[in-house]
C-alpha cells in the first residue's frame, strides 16, 4: 500500500473544513516521512497548512480518513 503525502488547510474559523492537496505519494515509509519532514520544514511557523502523511489502499481512501472528524482523546490526570 502506498503512503500519500497531503496539505491540509482549513478556512478561518472553519476547523471541521479541510482542503486536501495532494502532493506526493511513495512507496516506502522511509521516503515518504523524509519528505514529509522537508515540506513541513519550509512552512512558515505561523503557517495554517499542516502535512499529513497517509497509509491506505487508493487516493480515495486516504482523503477518506484525514477528513473523518475524530474526538480529542481524554487525557488522564497522569498524562497532563
Amino acid at each position: 500500500m502506498p503512503y500519500f503525502i497531503y496539505r491540509m488547510t482549513s478556512p478561518e474559523g472553519m476547523d471541521l473544513v479541510k482542503n486536501l492537496e495532494l502532493i506526493s505519494q511513495f512507496d516506502d515509509f522511509k521516503d515518504a516521512k523524509k519528505y514529509a519532514r522537508e515540506q513541513r520544514a519550509e512552512l512558515p511557523e505561523d503557517s495554517a497548512e499542516t502535512i499529513k502523511i497517509m497509509f491506505a489502499d487508493n487516493q480515495l481512501l486516504a482523503e477518506e480518513q484525514l477528513l473523518e472528524h475524530r474526538e480529542k482523546p481524554i487525557l488522564m490526570e497522569h498524562e497532563k
